[in-house]
């Protein structure tokens, strides 16, 4: 005749509806943060073409140098490289005018 196990206790209520803790030696899922300073997600909308030209950057960076560039990675370099580049872009009045004063500091002129 097989033996019979011992029921268990049932955990205390203290137990059962205390915070869950993650393992600090466990990672959790996704990927780690690479973030130095504090940061926020926002959602922006991009037209198809701003994208497939993201995607094609970010490809041609990984062929070229086997590293993983993200969308966003190329988006907060770009916001960075306007706010380091010293142009005055508070006297545009729309997305077209902050292009063309963008590019005329490149030394690219386009007509609208």
């Amino acid at each position: 005749m097989p033996s019979r196990r011992k029921p268990q206790t049932p955990k205390a209520p203290a137990d059962i509806f205390a915070p869950t803790t993650r393992n600090a030696g466990k990672r959790g899922p996704g990927r780690p943060p690479v973030h130095d300073e504090a940061w926020t997600k926002v959602t922006v909308v991009l037209f198809n073409r701003q994208i497939v030209f993201l995607d094609r950057l970010a490809a041609a960076i990984r062929a070229q140098t086997g590293a993983a560039i993200s969308r966003a990675q190329l988006i907060r370099a770009l916001v960075d490289a306007a706010a380091d580049a010293d142009i005055d872009l508070t006297a545009s009045r729309s997305e077209a005018e902050l292009k063309e004063t963008i590019l005329a500091r490149l030394g690219r002129q386009t007509h609208m």
